[in-house]
């Protein structure tokens, strides 16, 4: 990148020390839990299985561009996106019914548009669409009793040094 050229990134961030965004993913253990207790799935695989997840702060996304040396922090910003963006207080306010059915999809959706590759490769692809039907029933379960359910991602802009 040139002298002035611009980048911006953006990614999920760890704002709050919670199990919140954790519990997405803690769903999903339970569910191939339940595939392995109906011989869909095998232990050996569960087991062998890991995603490591890791979800920077602001402050180590500040400190780490400061030690890199070739970036000026040009705009970091912090914000709460709801997992299901039809999820909103109006929707509370109006009185709307939640349909934990279509949200339950929705968040599930967003998980498997990273993860399904990975559970694919490691479990066969002919589990992923039963896998992710289970998944969404339990999503779905865990949104209904969690109002305003939420993750934060930090986007930054950032611009090259001169040398």
């Amino acid at each position: 990148m040139i002298a002035g050229g611009r980048m911006v990134l953006t990614f999920v961030a760890e704002v709050l020390k919670s199990d919140l965004l954790f519990a997405h993913y803690t769903l999903l253990s339970q569910t191939l839990l339940d595939m392995v207790a109906e011989g869909l799935v095998k232990m050996d695989d569960l087991y062998s299985f890991n995603v490591p997840i890791y979800m920077p702060c602001e402050e180590e996304v500040k400190t780490v561009i400061q030690i890199e040396g070739s970036f000026n922090l040009d705009k970091l910003h912090v914000f709460p996106v709801r997992w299901d963006a039809q999820d909103n207080i109006a929707n509370y306010e109006n009185d709307l019914v939640f349909d934990k059915h279509r949200s339950g999809k929705l968040v599930v959706n967003c998980v498997r548009a990273f993860i399904e590759p990975m559970l694919a490769a490691h479990f066969g692809s002919s589990i992923v669409d039963e896998l992710f039907g289970r998944y969404a029933e339990k999503m779905g379960e865990h949104l209904s009793q969690e109002k305003y359910s939420s993750y934060y991602t930090i986007v930054i802009s950032l611009s090259r040094k001169s040398k």
